[in-house]
């Protein structure tokens, strides 16, 4: 039987789910999980197919959701980053009884740039899943160096998030494929309208994969949303700015109390 990697770890009170990007695992959140602990009873997983969560072929948004939601708590807030930021959305949009919270950092209800829409050039995720089937490692490395591009401990950010990936099983090409596959198809924009629990967006200023030019759009297209971008940040504001990114995140589950 394929197994989930659950970790909950904290003395807090409150529940907080964490979901990982691409290619990563739990273990990126390890530098903020003890300032984050003294919160919440912090849950942290490693989504379908990554990290310690091996066996799973690659899946849809709902599939994930189906394969996390038994051992979630009855009712969390939900974070999700990057491409886990898509997953906690669509658990939200299918089981909002479930969600207290949601907050999506440096992510996207829609990925690819469209018109009028800031986002990732189409042929530019296609060019990674092609790639993907042509030097493997190189691929998930040059996509995590883009996570950090800009910020001022790229280096030391960009080798954090490597250390991460080769600290643990590495993702199949097809569950990495299939994750991108949902990056450059899935479209919440629409969807998310309609939710009703809280929701904050977190933003990194320099963010060169979720350009913070989507944070006005989604104030007005999400009026009772709020946005934060955090300064100097890029891709991963919770490792180059563990500080502002827990202040922001503890703050928010304040209003919900």
């Amino acid at each position: 039987m394929t197994a989930l990697h659950w970790e909950t770890i904290g003395q807090g009170d409150r529940h907080l789910v964490l979901l990982h990007g691409w290619g990563l695992n739990a273990a990126v959140w390890h530098n903020i999980s003890a300032r984050l602990g003294a919160h919440f009873c912090l849950h942290l997983v490693d989504l379908p197919g990554y990290g310690r969560s091996q066996g799973y072929p690659a899946m849809t948004l709902d599939d994930m959701v189906a394969a996390i939601l038994p051992q979630a708590p009855e009712r969390a807030i939900w974070l999700g980053w990057s491409l886990g930021g898509l997953v906690a959305s669509q658990l939200a949009l299918s089981h909002p009884q479930r969600v207290s919270g949601l907050i999506s950092v440096a992510s996207s209800p829609c990925f690819s740039a469209q018109p009028e829409w800031p986002g990732i050039k189409t042929e530019t995720l296609s060019g990674f899943q092609q790639q993907l089937r042509e030097d493997f490692k190189r691929t998930v490395e040059r996509f995590l160096a883009l996570q950090t591009l800009g910020s001022d401990s790229a280096r030391q950010d960009a080798r954090m998030l490597k250390s991460v990936v080769l600290e643990q099983p590495m993702p199949t090409a097809e569950v990495l494929n299939g994750g991108l596959e949902i990056l450059r198809t899935a479209d919440l924009r629409q969807a998310m309208q309609g939710l009703t629990m809280p929701l904050l967006r977190l933003y990194g200023a320099l963010d060169g994969l979720v350009p913070r030019k989507i944070a006005p759009l989604l104030d007005a297209a999400w009026p009772t949303s709020r946005s934060h971008i955090i300064a100097r940040a890029a891709h991963a504001p919770f490792i180059s700015h563990p500080e502002a990114f827990c202040e922001q995140v503890i703050a928010f589950s304040d209003t919900l109390l």
